[in-house]
């Protein structure tokens, strides 16, 4: 009789036969969703893409969370796995070079118009889990189960597994056994890393708007400057991490935006900034966030300024793999492919809101990493030690996976992973 891993194996091997085939198909679904990105909670003509590609291939489907997409394989008894693939782009202003780059613009929740990228490879998740559904439905008679495709609007914000959640995504959907999810990241092209129990940080977003008294340039003495005070306040919090923080233990805190005032002779009554935090523990987030919020006040006390408002943006949690679900997927991925490269991987300071569509039904899961660096190319920079700065990470404007073997991959690990706890042999 057969293992379950050599039953897995087989049934990948057929099920991945036509990939080949399938790769000009692959290729143009990419450069079409590479070429037309669309802002967090607005990806009205990714989901009609989607929606559009699964009716081609009988596979119903429903919305969820207005842009969400949800497609059911229903193929005999057998365990219901779900699969992610997260579907949105960036206010990031493309500068590849590529010949299908992003020239789209979007309009941000403050009104402002902004360029928009794929700087996030959402666009590869996509494209990868579409192919896969292809050749899953086109070959039921190799597996059987249930495969809950989940192409989830909304991760950049943190609102779109929440917001499916909230809609009734898991009272729609088959409740799955297992949840699995893939993101293309800097790396070797095609070389898978994972880890398991914690492997992307908790995230907390702020805006800070900060009060003062506004006057003339040429009489800053009836003024209470408060573009003064986010500076002071930007270069103190800077010393959370390095002053508060143990130094085994792994914080960041990052601003990523300021504005004050509308003219150089004028102080202006506000101004504000953003500021991202990332932790790893609930204890440590709790630590690093007080200390912000002491800093923050104490710089306008110091000004004598009214009290700044602060106003959250996102929170994400900690993502945790499942220590058996992950070491099963990974084990398979690696028999299939021997030539490719699956190792543990570093914990990386990147936040998921992923976690939270298994969380919240306590459903175990597994998130893992591919590369999407030219192979030779990255090998000769590591050499040289310059890998970290040759090339792009992810939300650069520069940010371009190329397309093989990287997608390939990606589609390999989404349908071994899901073999692996499907109904097979």
């Amino acid at each position: 009789m057969n293992s379950p891993e050599t039953a897995t194996h087989r049934s990948a091997e057929r099920v991945l036969a036509d990939l080949g085939e399938l790769r000009p198909e692959l290729h143009r679904t990419y450069r079409t969703l590479h070429a037309a990105p669309e802002l967090s909670m607005r990806e009205y003509e990714t989901a009609r893409l989607i929606e559009s590609h699964l009716d081609r291939l009988g596979i119903p489907t429903f919305r969820c969370a207005t842009t969400g997409v949800v497609g059911v394989i229903e193929n005999g008894p057998g365990p219901v796995v779900a699969f992610r693939a997260d579907i949105d782009g960036l206010p990031v202003a493309e500068r590849t070079g590529l010949e299908y780059a992003s020239t789209v613009s979007g309009t941000l929740p403050d009104g402002t118009e902004t360029a928009v990228m794929h700087a996030c490879g959402h666009d590869t998740h996509t494209a990868a889990l579409l192919t896969s559904a292809t050749l899953l439905a086109g070959t039921r008679d190799v597996w059987a189960g249930t495969v809950v495709l989940v192409f989830q609007p909304g991760e950049e914000t943190a609102a779109g597994a929440a917001g499916m959640i909230t809609d009734g995504l898991w009272e729609s959907a088959p409740r799955p056994e297992v949840l699995l999810g893939q993101h293309v990241t800097p790396g070797s092209a095609g070389s898978v890393r994972y880890r398991t129990g914690v492997s992307a940080s908790i995230s907390d977003s702020w805006q800070v708007t900060m009060f003062g008294r506004g006057a003339h340039g040429s009489q800053p003495h009836t003024a209470i400057d408060p573009i003064v005070q986010v500076a002071h306040t930007i270069t103190r919090i800077q010393s959370i991490t390095a002053r508060e923080v143990d130094p085994l233990d792994s914080a960041v805190v990052t601003v990523g935006r300021m504005s004050g005032g509308t003219k150089e002779n004028v102080i202006p009554d506000s101004a504000m900034f953003t500021v991202n935090v990332r932790t790893l523990d609930e204890a440590q987030r709790s630590g690093v966030l007080t200390a912000l919020r002491r800093v923050i006040d104490a710089e306008a006390a110091a000004s004598g300024a009214p009290e700044p408002l602060i106003t959250e943006l996102s929170t994400f949690p900690a993502l945790v793999n499942d220590e058996v679900v992950t070491e099963r997927a990974m084990g398979a991925l690696r028999r299939f492919r021997e030539s490719c490269d699956v190792e543990p991987g570093r914990l990386l300071m990147g936040s998921e809101d992923f976690g939270l569509l298994g969380d919240s039904i306590d459903v175990p899961y597994c998130y893992w990493f591919i590369g999407g660096d030219d192979p030779a190319k990255r090998a000769r920079a590591e050499a040289d030690g310059t890998a970290s700065t040759e090339f792009p990470s992810n939300h650069s404007p520069l940010f371009a996976p190329v397309l093989e073997p990287t997608l390939s991959r990606m589609v390999e690990a989404a349908v071994v992973g899901m073999l692996t706890f499907l109904r097979t042999g």
